[in-house]
């Protein structure tokens, strides 16, 4: 996911993520692309954006852009005492699981755990089904060896998921195809776009993982840190960008 959101393509084959992996990308956020992208749409079901900042309206004004500072740690136990430590400061967190591999799903709620006693209070996550491209668009769970749906977690799971946990949203993405990849990225940096206008970080605190223009070289963008987990095995990105 790492390599198609920064580098907009594919790798088939690519080492084990050892430790983690670093990347970044400058994505829009507020107005008029979270509408393009139907995020944070005041249009949208009162729960979902019931505990959602709101900016104020901004007719005809620029848009504006974030820089997200991205950690790709790896999944292995191995690794963990080296990957929580990056947890520290992030301000939002994709966890990413295999949609083909229920293993994976059952670890998820591991990392959530960790991530909400290290991580920074009221850090953004989304929840994350890759591979998508593996499964048709039936919620339905393969059955049968010789089915083209190699689905083994459903929609509807992966969502009652998030209620019963409290994550906000669930996005299913492919980064064969690149479907979603980028929508699950502007889901997290939408709502710290949102909590940014409405004032809950310090941008001059060097602890937070949320930093004002300027605080990184000049850059006219807001940087923000944000963690990617997978689990248990995550096949690494090689490289950064920009």
């Amino acid at each position: 996911m790492t390599i198609r959101l920064c580098e907009g393509r594919f790798s088939p084959h690519h080492d084990v993520t050892i430790g983690v992996e670093f990347g970044s990308r400058i994505v829009p956020v507020g107005p008029p692309a979270s509408l393009l992208y139907g995020i944070n749409n005041p249009g949208g079901s009162e729960s979902d954006n019931a505990t959602i900042p709101k900016a104020p309206a901004t007719s005809g004004a620029a848009q504006k852009h974030m820089k997200l500072s991205l950690w790709d740690t790896a999944g292995q136990e191995t690794y963990k005492s080296i990957t929580r430590s990056y947890f520290r400061g992030a301000s939002g967190a994709l966890l990413v699981f295999d949609i083909t591999r229920r293993a994976t799903f059952n670890h998820v709620t591991d990392w959530l755990n960790d991530l909400r006693q290290i991580a920074e209070e009221g850090i953004i996550i989304v929840l994350v089904g890759n591979k998508s491209d593996l499964a048709p668009a039936s919620t339905a769970v393969s059955e049968g060896a010789e089915s083209e749906n190699k689905r083994q977690v459903t929609r509807q799971e992966a969502e009652e998921w998030c209620r019963q946990n409290k994550v906000m949203q669930y996005v299913e993405t492919s980064a064969k195809s690149g479907d979603n990849v980028e929508q699950a990225f502007l889901e997290v940096a939408e709502r710290i776009y949102q909590n940014i206008e409405a004032g809950k970080y310090d941008l001059n605190d060097r602890r937070s993982g949320v930093k004002g223009p300027g605080a990184s070289g000049g850059n006219t963008a807001r940087t923000v840190n944000l963690g990617m987990q997978d689990a248990p095995v995550k096949k690494g990105a090689n490289g950064g960008c920009c």
